[in-house]
């Protein structure tokens, strides 16, 4: 006899609209430590205090910064709770995309492979300092990223989302930033403090930008999820 696998009435469903965020959030996480490997120069039409009109970012920074975009509007819509058990169990799918990693570089090269040996663990096998970095700043920054945002949206009784959007990710990019480079390129590899310095402001205010960008598509996405009514049932012990 068939069974009905339908959730029973009143039981939380995983909406389109959240099932989606979690699904942005974790692959644009997953993105971003494969593609950290990259650094890319960028021209900038004024000059910065130690950078000059250069700087330097890794090319994950794109994708890294979706996952900032992608939290702040999931909180928002799904509440505190809901956001850090995203952020806590994509903290963990690092691991599994380390694991990954590791076990397809060790695994033994076919001799037509398209891709020699070296090239592909030169690229995917990250240093010991930039995966002990990334992590650290992940778990700190992210988790921070939850935490100011709501106590924003307590302050202000739920108004000003563009406040707690820009805010929170503002100050977490920061705390990424400082922790990232501070991690794997000054303990890790003993570069000189000011060229530490110049790294963390180039890539600071290049992601300062980014936020100023992403705040109008946050209220795009919580707006057309709000009004077209395609939250899933809310957890009333969610915050």
């Amino acid at each position: 006899m068939a069974t009905d696998s339908r959730p029973a009435h009143g039981q939380s469903v995983l909406a389109l609209p959240q099932l989606s965020l979690v699904a942005l959030f974790v692959t644009a996480l997953i993105t971003a430590q494969v593609t950290a490997s990259k650094v890319i120069a960028i021209d900038i039409p004024f000059s910065l205090p130690l950078t000059g009109n250069l700087i330097t970012v890794p090319a994950a920074v794109f994708a890294y910064a979706l996952t900032f975009f992608a939290s702040d509007c999931y909180a928002e819509l799904y509440g505190k709770r809901a956001a850090q058990y995203l952020v806590n169990v994509a903290f963990a799918m690092n691991f599994v995309l380390l694991g990954l990693v590791w076990l397809s570089i060790a695994a033994p090269t076919y001799e037509f492979s398209p891709v020699a040996q070296e090239p592909f663990a030169e690229t995917l096998g990250a240093s010991t300092g930039i995966v002990v970095g990334s992590l650290f700043a992940y778990i700190v920054s992210q988790n921070w990223d939850v935490f100011v945002f709501h106590r924003i949206r307590e302050a202000t009784d739920g108004d000003s989302l563009w406040l707690r959007n820009v805010a929170s990710t503002a100050s977490s990019q920061l705390i990424d930033t400082v922790i990232f480079i501070t991690i794997a390129f000054f303990i890790f590899q003993g570069l000189a403090l000011n060229d530490v310095l110049a790294l963390i402001v180039g890539q600071y205010v290049f992601k300062l930008l980014i936020v100023g960008l992403d705040t109008p598509f946050v209220y795009l996405v919580v707006g057309f999820v709000r009004s077209r009514g395609l939250l899933a049932t809310p957890d009333p012990a969610a915050d």
